[in-house]
Order: structure tokens, then sequence, then C-alpha cells
């Protein structure tokens, strides 16, 4: 058992988002964090580490590409952040999709 976990909350839609993708096992919705212009988080609705999450991307790879090639056609940024020297906020895994803008100021 979990404590509180907001991306679980969303992915039983007890918590609002804005969803761009949903299927059984995956979702990707906007993050309330704008540092960019397009800002998702592509989520397993099944909490997992992140160490979990990237030894078995599998679709979740090829979602958060079609859904970034569809949000940021000009190009885009996957990115996840690992423990609190990474600056991970969330223990529930994701994969940010940033993009929007030219992010060369962002590197």
């Amino acid at each position: 058992m979990f404590s509180y976990c907001i991306f679980c909350e969303i992915a039983v839609h007890k918590q609002p988002a804005d969803i761009l993708y949903e299927d059984d096992e995956f979702m990707v919705f906007r993050n309330r964090l704008r540092w960019v212009p397009t800002m998702l988080l592509a989520i397993r609705k099944e909490h997992c580490t992140q160490e979990e999450l990237w030894q078995n991307l599998g679709r979740l790879g090829e979602i958060a590409v079609n859904v970034a090639n569809t949000e940021c056609p000009d190009g885009f940024r996957l990115i996840s952040n690992f423990g609190y020297d990474g600056m991970q906020s969330q223990d529930h895994a994701h994969v940010h999709i940033l993009g929007g803008m030219f992010l060369g100021e962002y590197a």
C-alpha cells in the first residue's frame, strides 16, 4: 500500500486532469506546471518506481513519442527525474514531454 499518490488518483479519475491519451495501462495528461508551453506527463497507471518503468519502458515510450509528435511537431524532449538530487518530486514513475518552443536555453 502506497501513501497518497496524486498520479494514482488521476489514473483512476479521482482527481481532474487534462487527459490527451488513455488506455487500460497508460495515460498522458498535461502537467499543471508550465515551465515551457507544452509540458505533459506520460505514466503507467499502475504505481511503480522510475527504475521499474525505465527497466521496461515498453509501450509507454511509443505512446509518449506519438503524443509528443502531435503536440510538439517542431520537436520535443523526453526526460525523467530520478531521486532527490535528480529533482524527482513524485514517487509514481513518469516521463516528462516538453516542447512548444526552442529548448536550447534549457539544456
